[in-house]
């Protein structure tokens, strides 16, 4: 399901600012002037890996798709930075070393079904982080997955490719489903490909992330809104994390 015909498109039209602001919030959170031993979850296409690598930072690069890390290893080697970069699930980093930094962003944690594989993945990162070891992260908030996404609606088209997405409300205000319809020009003689994919994501109450991250062994959890920039109210779309080990 995890952005398999959508990779490259993604890659392609994701808003680079968004990039920046999460880069932002990194620098907020975390002092890039000492080199840390970095893990960034679910790195998609690798453009905050190479942003970390730019700024010194020892990188490793985690990701379930082969597709985006095919793409995060392109955008590493045309940024002529080093960075490693695996296939793996979240739920299972045991072949991973320990880390100073762990960082997960784009609501990835979010893909995840259920309460028990979000702490699953909070214990994993627990224990690959080294002492006093960081994990920032955001989730999208219920208020967006209830309100701003159903009847949500984006659609583009250039002479190769065309793609629909449109989202619906879930079986509940914390549920949101995703319907990706993808139309690829074949050949030279008008011909199109068409390919759909499903994705759902599943949020849950701040106080439940903060109950779920004491579980895993994080003793000392901050959480924001606007990339770090203001504090949390009703209308949050998005919760920003720092939590030490």
């Amino acid at each position: 399901m995890i952005y398999q015909s959508f990779a490259e498109l993604y890659d392609q039209l994701f808003d680079e600012d968004e990039y920046q602001n999460w880069f932002e919030y990194t620098q907020k959170e975390v002092d890039l002037s000492h080199k840390n031993n970095w893990l960034e979850l679910a790195c998609g296409a690798g453009r905050l890996v190479v942003q970390l690598a730019q700024h010194g930072q020892i990188v490793t690069g985690f990701d379930l798709s082969e597709e985006m890390l095919a793409l995060a290893e392109q955008h590493t080697r045309d940024a002529e930075v080093a960075a490693e970069l695996i296939q793996g699930n979240m739920l299972d980093l045991s072949e991973l070393e320990q880390f100073d930094v762990v960082s997960c962003y784009a609501d990835s944690f979010c893909y995840l079904p259920d309460e028990e594989q979000v702490l699953q993945s909070f214990s994993e990162v627990y224990k690959h982080l080294k002492s006093d070891g960081q994990f920032i992260f955001d989730v999208i908030t219920p208020y967006q997955t209830g309100v701003v996404y159903p009847g949500y609606m984006f659609n583009y088209q250039d002479d190769r490719q065309a793609f629909i997405w449109s989202s619906f409300e879930g079986e509940d205000k914390y549920h949101v489903e995703h319907d990706l319809t993808f139309f690829t020009k074949v050949n030279d003689d008008e011909l199109f490909r068409r390919t759909e994919e499903t994705h759902f994501e599943r949020t849950y109450e701040l106080e439940t992330y903060v109950k779920l991250l004491e579980k895993a062994g994080f003793s000392s959890i901050k959480y924001y809104a606007d990339y770090g920039k203001a504090e949390v109210d009703e209308k949050t779309t998005r919760w920003f994390f720092s939590c030490r080990r």
